[in-house]
């Protein structure tokens, strides 16, 4: 997929899930306003409700999706006979897309009434989303290639390496301007005070000011505009690449703290759905089928 049919896509599945749930909950604003002692009285009442046409609807389609969407992305993990399917960062895109709306739909399915099993399912649901926004932070922080897979410590040496170098031979740049960008990125890390997110605060403060020393020393080297906007572009990457290096270690302790957090979460929800669905199930409650 090339960077601009992968642009797509995102913007695709961004738009999809953005337009279906101001859908519904436009859709159905009134009713899930009204008081829950009134909306039996309400004229959406029938198809809202949970037991509804398309309450009942929501909450199959968001649970399958939820569904799909975590064990088709661990079967991607584990089995290397599914490799040639699509790279494992699209995968884990689609992952989060699916497991995005699925809750949602799934919440317009409760029409905002918990109670029992249901609410122990439903706050579980919350906290797997919450909690799958923050992993997603952190698999961004630390340095990948273009197919998703974890740089190792020798590449990303390379890559430091040879950073200059490029730089130096793809925009013939005089040697004092090469000098002043191999000074500016000298990692400030041991003059960081206080937590981890207290140094996070201090690294991205000295970020901001670092872009901006360098856009300014790269306009007085009478570069041309179309060049220095290149360069910026190229040098605000090294930054980033440079930061998660230095948060490499911590990243990924956090990364196994999270997988701690987000599995269990993610376990209850889901045995709790398939209790749901099956008391509905012996009850008698069908849908089309």
């Amino acid at each position: 997929m090339s960077p601009i049919a992968h642009r797509i896509y995102l913007l695709t599945l961004t738009v999809i899930a953005l337009a279906v749930t101001l859908a519904v909950g436009i859709y159905g604003a009134n009713y899930y306003q009204t008081n829950l002692e009134e909306r039996f009285f309400h004229d959406q009442n029938e198809i809202l409700k949970p037991s509804g046409f398309v309450g009942h609807g929501l909450g199959i389609t968001g649970s399958f999706m939820m569904l799909v969407g975590v064990f088709g992305y661990m079967a991607r993990k584990r089995f290397r006979s599914l490799s040639r399917l699509g790279l494992l960062k699209h995968w884990l895109e689609f992952h989060i897309f699916l497991c995005t709306l699925g809750p949602f739909l799934v919440l317009y399915h409760t029409a905002f009434k918990f109670g029992g099993l249901v609410a122990i399912s439903f706050w579980s649901m919350v906290a797997v989303v919450a909690s799958g926004v923050v992993g997603r932070f952190i698999y961004l922080q630390i340095p990948r290639t273009i197919e998703g897979r974890e740089l190792n410590l020798s590449e990303l040496s390379h890559k430091k390496t040879s950073f200059f170098s490029d730089l130096k031979e793809k925009f013939a740049l005089e040697d004092d301007l090469i000098s002043f960008l191999s000074n500016a990125f000298v990692s400030e890390e041991d003059l960081y005070q206080g937590s981890f997110f207290s140094k996070m605060r201090q690294r991205l403060r000295f970020e901001k000011i670092l872009r901006r020393n360098i856009k300014q020393e790269l306009l007085q080297h009478n570069l041309s505009k179309k060049v220095c906007k290149r360069m910026i572009k190229i040098v605000s990457a090294e930054i980033v690449l440079t930061r998660r290096i230095a948060w490499l270690e911590t990243m990924h302790k956090f990364l196994e703290h999270w997988h701690v957090i987000h599995l269990p979460f993610a376990l209850i929800m889901l045995v709790i759905m398939v209790i749901h669905v099956a008391v509905v199930a012996l009850f008698g409650y069908t849908w089309i089928f």
